[in-house]
Order: structure tokens, then sequence, then C-alpha cells
């Protein structure tokens, strides 16, 4: 664990005690530690005005949220919500800001909230349409690269790691280690869930600190089409093992044209509610690689649904949605190229997006920091948002022409290492889907923008 500074260990003791007090009765508390949260973050960069939006729900104790925010004193292990809760508010929304405030203004580039990275490229898995057959041989980050990336990364004030693969499970004991030796930050995994049982849940019951986020591609039929078939099953019953031991977990979905209408049906949510999931990631399908299958990619009408279904759920339901396409609006476009998340892969290539698999850095010849600062990464410094409509936020499947222009002048290369993809034929599998979106997305921000004008008069 790493040292803080004096004034930083005061603020921790500070909040501590604070998180102390809310869990003596959570109900009475929440209000009053959420008006000292925006007293406490008086310039509003930090927490305020998240600690605004909670108090909102707590104004109608029969809203989603209001549920949602109840259930994880009655649904998660105390000590499990208690860790989640100092890591998130304390390390990553406090101390970790702060710090990445600071790489900013000192150094001129992007610094992250959370890092991803690729353990492995292994996977027990082989689902239609994914990339990581792209990878060719097997390849791993050993224990000790992931503990460098962790301890530059906190340096920087990253305190959120997320891990894909791969399966990135296959490495549970070395994750487990990592969750041990790092107690201050949190852990997300996307992984297809098989590999979860009893013993690997009381590891998680033990370090506290980590949360799956599992793959699912909605009902039974939907998810074993494209995953393989009894994959549903054991999904459910990695659920039904997190659940019982009050582990928190969310899912992770991709949305295709073949299961769109699934995966955004009220029925598929109230079922993964029902089996205990507190969020809900979702992401629509990328034509990344040369065995890419672009014929899965949504139609416009799909995209559309999506976006109308999570923001009805958003109100509705008692589950945290983010849909990483669909919610630029939110993030103020693109979120990729250390804006607020990087990619590592198995290579230990560190790119500016799980998929964007162009690079001009790896992890064994630069520090994270050197990385921030190349020409790739400040290509996506210097040119975020790529569309004044952050509903077209992302510089491949929205602007296409984008993506082409920074790994040319970056000089970037493709980290595919059995079939590098040159960035014209990636770009041009996306050409049609972007003109497609962008007037149904310049129709829904225009309407965003009026409903947020008069709301605002």
């Amino acid at each position: 664990m790493e040292q803080k500074t004096f004034i930083e260990s005061l603020q921790v003791y500070g909040l501590k005690k604070v998180l102390e007090y809310l869990e003596s009765d959570p109900e009475h508390n929440i209000p009053k530690i959420l008006d000292w949260l925006i007293k406490l973050d008086k310039e509003e960069k930090y927490i305020a005005n998240q600690a605004k939006a909670v108090k909102k729900v707590f104004d109608n104790p029969n809203s989603n949220w209001y549920k949602l925010i109840m259930s994880l004193w009655t649904d998660i292990d105390d000590g499990v919500r208690k860790k989640i809760f100092e890591n998130f508010i304390i390390n990553g929304s406090f101390i970790g800001a702060k710090r990445q405030d600071k790489v900013r203004e000192e150094h001129g580039c992007n610094a992250p909230w959370a890092i991803l990275m690729d353990p492995t490229s292994s996977c027990n898995l082989q689902c239609t349409g994914c990339w990581a057959a792209e990878y060719g041989q097997k390849m791993n980050m050993s224990f000790e690269t992931l503990d460098d990336i962790i301890q530059q990364g906190k340096k920087l004030g990253i305190y959120f790691y997320l891990y894909s693969g791969g399966e990135p499970l296959v490495r549970k004991k070395d994750i487990i280690k990592l969750c041990e030796k790092h107690q201050d930050c949190i852990f997300l995994a996307f992984t297809n869930g098989t590999l979860i049982d009893e013993s690997f849940a009381d590891d998680m019951l033990r370090v506290k600190n980590f949360v799956p986020a599992i793959s699912i591609e909605g009902d039974e039929e939907a998810t074993d089409s494209r995953r393989g078939k009894g994959t549903y099953q054991r999904v459910i019953r990695a659920m039904k093992i997190l659940k019982d031991k009050k582990l928190a977990f969310g899912i992770s979905c991709c949305y295709t044209r073949e299961n769109v209408e699934s995966v955004g049906s009220e029925g598929f949510f109230d079922d993964m509610i029902e089996k205990g999931a507190k969020f809900a990631w979702l992401f629509t399908y990328m034509p990344i690689g040369v065995d890419a299958v672009p014929e899965l990619m949504v139609t416009p009408e799909q995209r559309k649904f999506m976006y109308e279904q999570i923001r009805k759920f958003r109100e509705t339901k008692p589950i945290f949605t983010m849909d990483f396409w669909n919610d630029g609006q939110y993030a103020g476009g693109c979120i990729a190229g250390g804006k607020r998340y990087l990619h590592i892969n198995a290579n230990g290539d560190i790119e500016p997006c799980a998929f964007i698999h162009y690079s001009d850095s790896n992890i064994y010849e630069k520090t994270l920091l050197e990385a921030l600062k190349s020409p790739l990464f400040m290509q996506y410094h210097d040119k975020q948002p790529f569309n004044k409509n952050h509903l077209r936020p992302c510089p491949l499947l929205d602007n296409p022409e984008c993506l082409v222009d920074m790994v040319e002048k970056s000089g970037a290369k493709s980290t595919d290492m059995r079939n590098p993809e040159d960035v014209h034929s990636l770009s041009a599998k996306c050409e049609d889907a972007a003109r497609n979106w962008a007037p149904v997305a310049d129709e829904l921000w225009d309407r965003t923008m009026a409903s947020v004008g008069s709301n605002n008069h």
C-alpha cells in the first residue's frame, strides 16, 4: 500500500469516521452525510454532483434508486459494502481525483480514473465474433507486471482496476493475490462467469474488494447461441453462489443485431435484478479483428431502442445501468485514451480503448505516464470530444475518419499479433453504421438539449 501525504491521511481519517456514522443508521444518516460531502467538495469537482443526485433520490422512498441504495444494506455483506464504499468514495473520488487533476495540470495530458487490463489472452469459451481469438499465441502478464501497473497507477491517483481478456478468471489466484496486496483499490472483472465457484466466492468474501461483471447475452437461447450450449445455466449457477454469499456483482451485456430485443427487454432486466445483479454495463457489438462479424452490428433503429429502454429502466428499475456508446452525454463524449480509462492488453501494449487495437507504447518499455504523453494518447487528448453530439462519441463506430487520422498522425501500429488490421480496413466496416446512425442520433440529441434547456428555466 502506497504512502499518503499528511493531508491525505487526515482526509482519510475523517472520511472513515463519516462512513462509520453512515453504517450506524443508513436510512436516516445518508441525507446528512450527503449534505456534508456537498459542503466538503466546495468546487463541485469530485463528488458533490453525485451526492446531489443521490440526495434527490432520498426525497422519494418509493423510487427505484432509493430501493437500490437501501438494498446494499440488506443484500450485500457488511464488510464487502464498507470496503467498496471506502475505496470508491475515499480513495477513488477524493484522494485519487485530486492526484489525477495534478497530473493533468503538470503534464498537460489525460489522467484516467480507471485502468482496464488483460491478465491473459486465454479463454475457456469461444464466442461468436469475439476478438480474443485474434491474439494468436496465448499471452499473459505476470503477477509482478500487473502489480507494477497498479503501483504506478496509484501514484497517478488510479484506484479502480478492471480485468478483461481472454477470460481473466483463468488467472483467479493472481487476481486474489492482487486484491490482498492492494486493499485500497477496487477490482472488477468482465468475466463469462463459468469459473466462479464456491471456493472463489469465499476468496471474494475474504478480500472484499473484488466485483465480477458477468457476461450474459439476454435469455438462455440468446446466450447459448453466442457462447455455447449450457453456458447460460453455468452463469445462473454462478449468480446464485454470489447472491447466497451476499457478494456484490453485476452483468455485462454485448447487444448485437441478433439479441438486442432480448437484452433490452423488461423481462430480462427484472430477472437479473431478482438474481442479485446491482449494475448492468452495456456494450454494442464492434467489428474488431479480421474474423469479426460485421453483420452482428446493430441497426440505427436497434441502437435507438436500447437508448430508450435503458433510460426507461433508469426511472423504474433498482439497478445501475450504463451504455458506453449511448451514454456519451453524461461523460462528455468518448471516455477512452486516458480521459477516463485506458487498456493494457496481455502483451503489455497500452491501447486507448479495449476496442481500439492500436498502440505506440508498451508497459515493458514505457511508464504509464510516458504512455499518456505518447503521440497516440495526445491525439486523443487534443481531439476529444470527437463530435459535438455526444450521442456520437466513438472515434471508430461513430466517427471512423477520426481514428484513421489519429493512428496515421501518431504512427501507432496494430496490436493484433496474428492478423494486424489496417486502420482503413477497420474504419471501413463502420462507415455505413456511422452514416446511418448520424440522423437518428442528431434527432435524439436535439431533443435532449431542448429538454435540458427547458429544465434550466
